[in-house]
C-alpha cells in the first residue's frame, strides 16, 4: 500500500510503498478514506514533540475517516462494512492515518456521523476528544455556565465553542479582529484577543469572572486565564498547559485547574474506549446539527502532503487541513 512515511526526525515526508497491515487482536483493518493535519503532526516531524513518543520510521497522521475493511479477533460493536472515524495514530508505534490502509485499535473509534463527509469527519477527533475531554470531563459544562473559550476560531477551539452551545452554556471566545466573524457564526461572544483582561471580564461578567475558561493557545493566554475565571467556583482547563506558571492568581480566588492530555491512552493503552466513547457522543452532535468542523478549502492527496503541512506550520489554513486519500 502506499503511505507517508517519516525516516529521520527533521527530514522529509516520502511516499512509499509499505506491506498492508494485518489486524491483530482487537483491531480492525480500516480503508482510510481521509485523515487530518494537525500543527502536532508537523512537530512530531520536525522533532519537537518528545512527548508523542513516535517511533521511526513512522506513518504520521493522528485522524482518520474510513471504511473497516476486516475485524481481527475479539472485536465487538464494529463490523466490516461499518464507516468509522477516530484518533488512531501517529505516535508511539501506532501507524498514523496517512496511508491507504491502517491496522487500529476498534476501541478508538465511532461510528462516522451519517451527517457529514469522510473528510469533514476526519477533521473531527482530536479537536472533539480534547474539547470534550476538557469542558465535560474536566470542568463538567453545563447550562448557567458562562464559559470563555482562548483561540475560539482555530480547530479545538471552535469545536469547544460548539460543545459548549450544545450543552446549554453561554459562550465567549477569544480570536483576531480578522477572525470574529467566524466565532460569532458558531454562536459564540467574539472577545478581541489582546483586550485586556479586566476590561472584557468587566464588560460580559461583570467581574465576577467566567464559571470556565478553557486555553487552547498556551503561553501568556494560561496566564490570562488565571485572572479571567470566577473566585471559589471557577475552573480553567488548558491543552496546552506546559510551561512554567504563577499559580497565585489562582490560588488566591479558590479556583481550580484541570489539564488535558489528550494523547495518554494512545500511549499508554488505559482509556482507549473512553475516546470512543467520546466520539459516539461527537456523532450524535454532528447529526443533531449541533457540531460542524471548520474545513479548509484547499484539497490534498498523499503525494502533496509536504505542502499540507507547510500551511499548517504557515498559519496560511483556514481551518482543518484534511488529506485526501481514497479518491
Amino acid at each position: 500500500m502506499r503511505a507517508v512515511v517519516l525516516e529521520e526526525f527533521g527530514g522529509p515526508l516520502r511516499l512509499r510503498d509499505i506491506p498492508e497491515p494485518v489486524p491483530g487482536p482487537g483491531e480492525v483493518l480500516v480503508r482510510v478514506h481521509a485523515g487530518g493535519v494537525n500543527p502536532l503532526d508537523t512537530k512530531i516531524r520536525a522533532g519537537r514533540a518528545g512527548h508523542a513518543r513516535t517511533r521511526l520510521p513512522a506513518v504520521l497522521g493522528l485522524d482518520l475517516a474510513g471504511e473497516v475493511v476486516e475485524s481481527g479477533a475479539g472485536v465487538d460493536g464494529i463490523a466490516v462494512g461499518d464507516e468509522v472515524y477516530g484518533l488512531t495514530g501517529g505516535v508511539a508505534d501506532l501507524p498514523g492515518s496517512l496511508a491507504e490502509f491502517a491496522a487500529v485499535d476498534a476501541r478508538l473509534l465511532a461510528p462516522k456521523p451519517a451527517t457529514l463527509s469522510m473528510r469533514e469527519a476526519a477533521a473531527l477527533p482530536l479537536a472533539a476528544i480534547t474539547a470534550w475531554e476538557g469542558l465535560v470531563d474536566r470542568a463538567q459544562v453545563r447550562a448557567g455556565h458562562k464559559v470563555l473559550v482562548h483561540g475560539g476560531a482555530g480547530g479545538v477551539g471552535s469545536t469547544a465553542v460548539q460543545i459548549a452551545l450544545a450543552r446549554g452554556a453561554e459562550v465567549f471566545a477569544t480570536a483576531s479582529a480578522a477572525k470574529a466573524d467566524v466565532v460569532r457564526r458558531l454562536g459564540a461572544v467574539p472577545i478581541d484577543y489582546t483586550a485586556p483582561v479586566a476590561k472584557y471580564v468587566a464588560a460580559h461578567t461583570g467581574g465576577a469572572g467566567f464559571d470556565i475558561v478553557f486555553d487552547t493557545v498556551g503561553g501568556q493566554v494560561l496566564d490570562a486565564s488565571f485572572e479571567a475565571v470566577r473566585t471559589y467556583t471557577g475552573h480553567v482547563v488548558s491543552a496546552l498547559g506546559w510551561g512554567t506558571h504563577a499559580l497565585a492568581p489562582l490560588s488566591f480566588k479558590g479556583a481550580t485547574y484541570s489539564g488535558v492530555f489528550t494523547l495518554l491512552p494512545m500511549l499508554t493503552g488505559n482509556g482507549r474506549a473512553h475516546h470512543g466513547d467520546i466520539l459516539r457522543e461527537i456523532t450524535a452532535l454532528a447529526d443533531a446539527g449541533k457540531l460542524r468542523p471548520l474545513m479548509d478549502p484547499n484539497r490534498y492527496d498523499l503525494s502533496t502532503v509536504p505542502e499540507a503541512h507547510s500551511a499548517v506550520e504557515g498559519g496560511t489554513a483556514l481551518g482543518k487541513i484534511v488529506v485526501d486519500i481514497l479518491g
